[in-house]
């Protein structure tokens, strides 16, 4: 902290003391927030036993199983999809965790989408899983079976992994808990599972604890018709996969086949020449994205086989596929379609500091042909027009035309021998057609030319030759996204994507900037921290992917404000609502306002009228006998930005028009270099 020194003026005394409150001010909410975080703390000792305890209590309230029409689930991650085994257009989601940037939620719960009603329900049951995610389940001979999972304290300091075995029938919507005996696979998750007849086939994953984690590589196989457990011993010679999670696991004719994955492994890293001449080494933990693949063959066991006898098994190292996604990626799930793998997302991570890792995400579409083991991209492909346009009712030309008269020729003569007049015989076809039930009718989906937007983590599943996506997680700066959407697409057909439902991401509540605890530095560095804290907390809500939204959300808060109501329904602050009684919606544009420039982001065009935005506030709040001197200049500058980004949305389908144009004419690209130029700053890295 500056001291106050002799024979220094009293303005620069003054100046001292102003700054010395200042600091003092911050020191004490720091103080504040540090003592709410201890308050707040994870305790690491948290009995999860008894957190799931009484979520098992919970459940026993549910006498039977209900299901009851609801809206789609609310966003989660690592949940699990998957397509009814019968086949009867029914898809199931369960569990999964969300994560808000400071504490996760994790969810039991179960959902069945109906695709031929555009319905969902929601399932409860008196003995149903515990929540949890990162488990896995897969279609079997008789329903659906899931195992394991993690669940951990809402700020996971604390975790748990389940080794419990589930059966789901998906015409009751029962589930059981499978109890066997002997040996039984470790907790876990991350794992993977498939099935081979009657094997229930389960590899892989990881066990995390708060100090370190653990990936597996064992094997096991569940008989469905003897219900036991095999864990085959292979010889120490066998090639077999390394230990990893989030692999590729599809059902083969003669086994299984996996490919890919994720794990850390230990490496040396050489650091900084020593004094003695030599280079300091030391041991971490870095990422590896696995590229390569396997083969399991099962052989079952023959007729004279003992009983409870284990299938043989062997590991059958495969060459890696050809023309396989590059650059490698983490997080791409598949799910499998007559003997190939569908691939969507995935991330690529580039470390290039021990301080930040820089990541570049996909949203293409692959399709993995298992026996010639090769990737083929999938592209969407663009509708063909009709060139020529059907006649009447459909039939053109002479032949069609001679088919539709012989067609009314033979409805004339059945009705004449049937002793009715041809009026009368309209008149009963008439009368059919009112008592007919209408069938109901289905809200129109928003089908686009595009894949959905890049994640990782997506959750796949394939129903009658259609693909559907669920979900996923995207990371922008400290910002984790979760999509709360689902997508279909025709395989076959390729020929767009359909929006089954789609919402906007909740906001993030992640750790703020701390820049401004910081006791050290002169009075402009503490107004530049000020400014950059203020624009990066607003900045954080410039999402291109959710820009629409946004647009609607500014709308609708403006509504609520002008009839004195936030979204919660309690009274917005007077002090700061400077929108005149008579104000409309709109704000034209000979309001005296700044006013944005065409591709000129929120925050260029605050930089650009920040100065009038302020001089703006400031005689407006004169004007209601407020005195601008009582607030602090963090506060101004704040309330200016939201006047100015309340304009800058009120501008914008105007503006947008205007690009447009520009666009047409060749010089939308000129114009957005020539703002990035002006303002001096670079390109987003994503």
């Amino acid at each position: 902290m500056a001291k106050d020194k002799k024979g220094k003026s009293e303005g620069k005394k003054a100046k001292i003391a102003e700054k010395k409150q200042k600091q003092e001010k911050k020191g004490a909410k720091k103080e504040k927030t540090k003592a709410s975080k201890a308050d707040d703390s994870d305790a690491e000792d948290v009995d999860l036993d008894a957190v799931l305890a009484e979520y098992a209590k919970k459940q026993e309230q549910f006498l039977k199983v209900t299901e009851t029409p609801c809206d789609p689930p609310r966003a989660r991650a690592s949940s699990t999809l998957i397509a009814s085994p019968a086949g009867d257009n029914e898809l199931f989601l369960f569990g999964g965790e969300y994560f808000n940037g400071a504490l996760a939620t994790f969810f039991n719960d179960l959902y069945v989408y109906f695709i031929n009603r555009d319905e969902w329900r929601s399932i409860t049951s008196p003995n149903s899983p515990l929540p949890r995610s990162g488990h896995a389940w897969c279609r079997g001979n008789t329903g659906i079976y899931l195992f394991g999972g993690e669940f951990s304290s809402p700020k996971q300091g604390t975790f748990y992994h389940y080794n419990d075995f589930w059966h789901f029938d998906p015409s009751n919507r029962e589930w059981s808990r499978i109890e066997t005996k002997g040996k039984v696979p470790p907790s876990r998750s991350g794992h993977r599972m498939t099935y081979y007849k009657n094997y229930i086939i389960l590899f892989g994953g990881f066990q995390d604890t708060s100090q370190q984690t653990k990936y597996l590589a064992d094997l096991w196989l569940y008989d469905t018709q003897n219900f036991v457990w095999h864990n085959p011993t292979l010889p120490l010679t066998t090639q077999k996969p390394d230990a990893r999670s989030s692999f590729t696991f599809l059902p083969h004719e003669s086994g299984a086949v996996l490919y890919g994955g994720y794990s850390r492994v230990k490496a040396t890293v050489t650091g900084k020449q020593t004094k003695g001449g030599g280079q300091a080494q030391r041991n971490v933990l870095k990422p590896l994205v696995h590229q390569d693949c396997f083969f399991l063959r099962i052989i079952p066991p023959g007729v004279d086989a003992p009983h409870n006898s284990p299938p043989t098994v062997r590991w059958e190292r495969r060459k890696k596929p050809a023309n396989a996604p590059n650059p490698p990626r983490a997080g791409a799930t598949m799910a499998h379609h007559k003997g190939r793998g569908i691939m969507f997302g995935g991330v690529h991570d580039v470390e290039e500091s021990e301080e930040g890792i820089d990541s570049e995400f996909f949203n293409m579409l692959f399709a993995w042909n298992i026996e010639r083991n090769r990737y083929f991209p999938l592209t969407l492909r663009k509708p063909r027009q009709n060139q020529k346009k059907a006649q009447g009712d459909g039939r053109g030309g002479r032949r069609g035309r001679g088919q539709a008269s012989e067609e009314e020729l033979l409805r004339n003569l059945a009705a004449l021998s049937a002793g009715k007049s041809l009026s009368e015989d309209a008149m009963d076809i008439e009368v059919a057609k009112e008592d007919e039930p209408e069938e109901k009718t289905l809200p129109t989906k928003e089908v686009l030319m595009e894949f959905p937007h890049p994640r990782f983590n997506a959750q796949l599943t394939v129903q009658d030759d259609v693909l559907y996506i669920y979900g996923g997680t995207f990371e922008k700066g400290d910002v984790e996204y979760t999509f709360d959407e689902m997508y279909a697409i025709d395989l076959g057909k390729l020929d767009g994507v359909k929006e089954i439902f789609r919402r906007e991401p909740e906001n993030w509540l992640g750790s703020e900037d701390e820049d401004s605890d910081d006791e050290e530095g002169s009075d402009e560095d503490d107004e530049e921290d000020e400014e950059d804290e203020e624009g990066d907390v607003k900045m954080t809500d410039e999402k291109p992917l959710f820009t629409e939204s946004a647009r609607k959300s500014k709308r609708k808060e403006k509504v609520l404000a002008e009839e004195g109501q936030s979204e919660l329904g309690s009274p917005q602050a007077s002090v700061f609502d400077d929108t005149p009684d008579d104000a409309t919606t709109e704000v034209s544009v000979d309001d005296n306002l700044p006013h944005p420039r065409p591709f000129e982001s929120r925050r260029d065009f605050f930089q650009r009228s920040s100065n009038e935005w302020q001089e703006i506030l400031m005689t407006s709040l004169r004007w209601k006998g407020i005195q601008p001197e009582s607030l602090s200049v963090k506060e101004i500058k704040t309330k200016a930005f939201e006047m100015s980004e309340e304009k800058w949305w009120d501008c914008r389908e105007e503006i947008t028009a205007l690009e447009d144009e520009q666009e047409v004419a060749g010089i939308g690209e000129i114009m957005a270099l020539a703002d990035r130029e002006a303002t001096g700053g670079a390109g987003r890295r994503r």
